[in-house]
């Protein structure tokens, strides 16, 4: 076998997102993604569309702060990409994607089709969030946060506090 064979070269995923603001379900996602692989990119994608409660800089700082104690080989990036031309720079072989519900699967079904369309050699691994994590969405743990409510069983300690943070600055 060749030094360069595909199986002998690390395989690299990409788990990709905008973590606004990075919630348990996750943080679940990536503690089960870094087994796929030998190296797992968290790409933390600008999305202006979304309207982000936090800047790319900040959702970047804390994707990296609340990785930092899984010990395997995690690097957290920024990108402003398609997805498909950020997982090709990043020498990637496998998208690595979380799934909460069904209506996740519609989108992320097309998704992984017309990526797969883009590049037939990257992979795209879908994996069901823990149950007790389901409903968890970056988007309803805003908008709770916003009218006072507690999210502190839906994201770490230090992003509720964040959260709370930018709330009141609003």
């Amino acid at each position: 076998m060749s030094a360069d064979t595909p199986s002998s070269r690390p395989r690299i995923g990409v788990y990709p997102g905008t973590f606004d603001p990075i919630t348990k379900g996750h943080l679940d996602i990536i503690r089960r993604g870094v087994k796929l692989v030998d190296r797992l990119v968290i790409g933390v994608a600008t999305n202006p569309s979304k309207s982000p409660m936090f800047t790319l800089e900040e959702r970047v700082a804390q994707v990296r702060r609340e990785t930092a104690d899984l010990d395997h080989c995690i690097e957290v990036v920024a990108f402003d990409a398609l997805l498909m031309k950020f997982a090709e720079a990043q020498n990637a072989s496998v998208i690595v994607r979380g799934l909460r519900a069904v209506s996740d699967f519609e989108y992320e079904f097309q998704m992984a089709g017309m990526n797969q369309k883009l590049n037939p050699d990257v992979e795209t691994v879908f994996l069901m969030a823990d149950v007790a994590l389901q409903p968890i969405a970056s988007r309803l743990v805003k908008e709770i946060a916003s009218y006072g409510g507690d999210i502190t069983a839906f994201v770490p300690p230090a992003i509720a506090e964040e959260v709370k943070a930018r709330v009141k600055q609003r």
